[in-house]
């Protein structure tokens, strides 16, 4: 068995995977679809707090149809996208609140900030605002608002926020991280956004860590890992496969650690600069899978020879654990598309990939145990060529009475 050409050719496949999956993330912003069908000509991922502005500017009249969305909160959270005319920070922000309020709706409403200690008290704007409404859906809270803009001006400086909701109370957000770093400017006119001087890093570059995070993982722990152990479970079945089968296990178990730890690294390094979002059930899982497959890789080194008195308990281990893997892997990568709140396209696209996998593992479990009766059946009949023990004696001393 070649195990160098096995290794390119997994190498090969996972980067496919990457550029399609790099590809379906980029579109997060642009295709993403409302549940309203609204339809907006421009979007931008805004650089901190997983949020992201839709918009249509209509020059006739000098409005903004828009849709503010910010990801990665609970129903218990209040979200916030404000305009700041005439500064560069929160006070004096025109803004946009939501919020699902004590009777478990969705309240929308506009709160203008005076200064830094406000309770974001409902009041009019110092523009039109003739429609806003929200909906939560998933863990993201959208806002929608059409805006009479203010005469001769498209360009402003914008601010977005999130926080915590006791009952009726909008209590105050985060005072560090992300929730610092939220500001920076809109031109609804040219359709460009850019970061505020805190920000320190552009909303295009933010979002491709993002994408790299996102893809590193669904492709490594998420495919790669699945692929890996039905090549082990099936393919050694075959007496043709042997030893193929184990060097693919290995080679495509390898390329998928490999990678996986490239998108655990991210994920620190995202987790690191985005302290005003927690993820706290991927974050877990994610360190979870680390160490799992980490020792996965140590328990392959210790491996005992086949008739070795230990290599019974090490298969109990290496197969519990493997499969604890995959499944944690599968269930984080649906927490990594939530987070995201990624293209719906193509999380559908992901459960077709594992509803293929797992089509393909059910009817190669069907051939393979098929192929192990058949195998007993033949081995028992070369051992009793006349039948069975019982039957065979029992046959003869009915021949020998007749």
């Amino acid at each position: 068995m070649d195990t160098k050409l096995l290794t390119s050719n997994l190498v090969l496949f996972s980067s496919i995977l990457l550029t399609l999956f790099a590809f379906s993330y980029g579109q997060n912003c642009s295709t993403h679809q409302f549940t309203n069908n609204n339809l907006f000509s421009t979007c931008n991922p805004l650089p901190v707090l997983n949020s992201f502005l839709h918009w249509t500017y209509h020059p006739d009249n000098h409005t903004v149809d828009l849709a503010y969305r910010h990801g990665g909160v609970t129903e218990s959270s209040w979200v916030a996208w404000a305009l700041n005319l005439d500064g560069s920070g929160m006070a004096g922000c025109q803004s946009l609140i939501a919020f699902r309020n004590s009777s478990g709706q969705i309240h929308a409403y506009t709160s203008p900030i005076t200064g830094y200690n406000t309770a974001l008290t409902e009041g009019a704007l110092s523009f039109g605002v003739p429609r806003i409404s929200a909906e939560f859906v998933g863990s993201e809270m959208i806002i929608f608002a059409t805006l009479e803009l203010p005469i001769n001006r498209t360009s402003f400086t914008q601010v977005w926020q999130n926080g915590p909701v006791s009952g009726q109370a909008l209590q105050v957000h985060q005072t560090s991280g992300d929730n610092l770093r939220s500001v920076g400017t809109v031109d609804f006119a040219s359709g460009q956004t850019s970061a505020g001087s805190g920000g320190g890093i552009s909303a295009s570059a933010r979002q491709r860590r993002r994408n790299i995070h996102g893809v590193l993982n669904a492709v490594s722990w998420g495919v790669l890992m699945p692929m890996g152990a039905i090549f082990a479970r099936y393919l050694k079945v075959f007496k043709s496969a042997n030893p193929a089968w184990f060097y693919l296990h290995a080679g495509c178990q390898t390329v998928a650690y490999a990678v996986g730890v490239a998108g655990w690294g991210t994920g620190l390094k995202l987790g690191s600069d985005s302290v005003g979002i927690r993820f706290d059930t991927h974050r877990n899982i994610g360190i979870t899978l680390f160490c799992l497959g980490t020792l996965q890789v140590f328990a392959l080194l210790l491996r005992p020879k086949p008739d070795h008195k230990f290599r019974l308990y090490w298969n109990i281990y290496h197969h519990v654990t493997g499969y604890t893997v995959i499944i944690l892997s599968i269930i984080n990568v649906f927490e990594g598309f939530d987070a995201l709140n990624g293209q719906k396209n193509w999380k559908k696209a992901y459960i077709g990939v594992i509803i293929f996998l797992g089509a393909i593992a059910v009817l190669l479990e069907a051939i393979t145990w098929f192929i192990v009766i058949r195998r007993k059946k033949t081995s028992v009949s070369d051992k009793y060529p006349h039948g069975n023990g019982t039957n065979g004696y029992a046959s003869r001393s009915h021949d020998q009475t007749a």
